[in-house]
């Protein structure tokens, strides 16, 4: 079947709430600082009503990155599930309008579609708090399997490992991947996505993962050190490319015996982390569909990665095609 897609996403499609906060806020309401938790309907009615004015922005972490492979002028395509509701037509309206192919049916009947409560402090950490809703009703139905098929890489959000229909349709996805012989990309998400799930997720990587995306804290959870060294050492092996991400220091690249160090792309001010991961690896995943060099792809996931953190919301506010133009990429 001819290549129509770069990148084809699955993940939990969700809309963003993005506010601004401090950090004795986070204390009242008993939320850790830079974590992700997830609540139920009514804790998010709650939170919501507590946290200031901000702002709405179709997200998810796999959404954003397909976003992302869109801004730097690639073809990209999702699989999520929406509600059949007003957020759950933001979340599709906003998709497709960036170049995204999406054409999930909604859910009809069930939970709302899906936000994630941000609270960025003045540093640009976000404190996530994520009512999964609808999301976690995506299902083996929902996997096209000729999206699967015409895509060069098919990339896996973690946070499917914990719903049960989610994980029964990430392995069909996975699954006509393999046989298709396209490349399987899985990013880890998050370190709670990691203690939950270890075991499996190690397993997964080992039968199926041609390439792993996390940052260092999720890295050295999944291999419970507190070394990166160690860390890198334990992944080598087991996953044919990696690349993780370390905030200020920049990224590590890893392939095989071959590890290469990103400096992270300069920024005047940190806003909001928020999306920083999703979009690096938008850039690198772009890269890598491109057929680029290893250090290169790290560049454009730096590139993507500043451009994000620059601002409010996980996803570009500028062309990410114009920016690595500009530098050379």
């Amino acid at each position: 079947m001819p290549e129509l897609y770069d990148v084809a996403a699955i993940g939990n499609a969700i809309v963003d709430v993005i506010s601004p906060s401090t950090d004795a806020f986070l204390s009242d309401e008993g939320l850790t600082k830079g974590s992700m938790v997830l609540i139920d309907d009514a804790q998010a009615e709650a939170l919501y009503g507590r946290m200031a004015a901000g702002i709405e922005a179709s997200g998810g972490s796999a959404a954003n990155t397909v976003a992302g492979v869109a801004s730097l002028g690639g073809r990209s395509a999702y699989l999520g599930k929406v509600a059949n509701d007003q957020l759950g037509e933001v979340f599709t309206h906003d998709i497709n309008a960036i170049g995204v192919t999406f054409d999930v049916a909604p859910l009809i009947g069930g939970p709302a579609t899906a936000r994630c409560l941000i609270n960025v402090t003045p540093d640009g950490q976000r404190t996530m708090s994520t009512y999964l809703g609808a999301s976690i009703h995506l299902n083996p139905d929902d996997v096209d399997a000729k999206t699967i098929e015409s895509a060069k890489i098919i990339y896996l959000e973690g946070y499917l490992f914990d719903p049960s229909e989610a994980r029964r349709a990430f392995a069909k996805a996975a699954g006509i991947a393999r046989a298709s012989e396209r490349l399987i990309a899985l990013t880890l998400s998050d370190s709670f996505v990691v203690h939950r799930h270890r075991e499996a997720l190690l397993g997964f990587i080992d039968s199926e993962v041609d390439i792993l995306l996390a940052n260092e804290a999720e890295l050295t959870a999944l291999f419970e050190t507190t070394s990166f060294d160690t860390a890198v050492r334990s992944l080598r092996g087991r996953a044919k490319l990696a690349a993780i991400t370390r905030g200020e220091k920049g990224s590590t690249v890893i392939a095989g015996d071959n590890i290469q160090d990103i400096a992270a792309a300069p920024v005047q001010k940190v806003v909001d982390t928020t999306g920083a991961g999703d979009q690096y690896a938008a850039g690198f995943l772009f890269g890598l569909a491109k057929g680029r060099p290893l250090d290169v792809c790290g560049r454009l996931g730096s590139l993507a990665a500043a451009e994000v953190i620059s601002h409010y919301g996980p996803r570009p506010q500028v062309s990410l095609q114009d920016l690595a133009a500009k530098g050379g990429l």
